[in-house]
């Protein structure tokens, strides 16, 4: 078994596409139109699906806002430099929630950026 993708509730499919591969990086893989069935679907990712699991965007038609709720938390995506990559989404026109630096009572460098309809990205720096 592996994970093929996590899928988010969006109330704008293009401003979400745009975010996702503008200014967190990550390439529009495929989407998918079902008038009939009212909704959209635009999977993004670092790789393909086969080599890695992926965010699948959907927008159901007529729906522009959602309810979080307080279950969900994150994605979290590994970046090289979490500071740098802090710096490269701001630029780009995203919104830095925490700015780049150790975890509380950790040395893991983290950082947490949001995405247009409110959902959190961890920004986990690795190597």
């Amino acid at each position: 078994m592996r994970l093929l993708h996590t899928m988010l509730r969006v109330g704008d499919l293009d401003r979400s596409v745009k975010f996702y591969t503008e200014v967190l990086g990550m390439r529009l893989l495929r989407s998918t139109e079902r008038p009939d069935q009212k909704y959209s679907l635009a999977f993004v990712g670092y790789d393909d699906e086969d080599k890695t699991a992926v965010l699948e965007l959907t927008y159901n038609h007529g729906v522009d806002k959602y309810d979080m709720g307080n279950a969900y938390g994150h994605v979290a995506i590994a970046v090289r430099d979490a500071y740098k990559a802090c710096e490269e989404v701001k630029r780009r026109g995203g919104t830095v929630t925490r700015e780049a630096g150790p975890v509380k009572g950790g040395t893991t460098v983290i950082a947490f950026v949001q995405d247009p309809d409110g959902y959190k990205i961890e920004l986990i720096e690795s190597e």
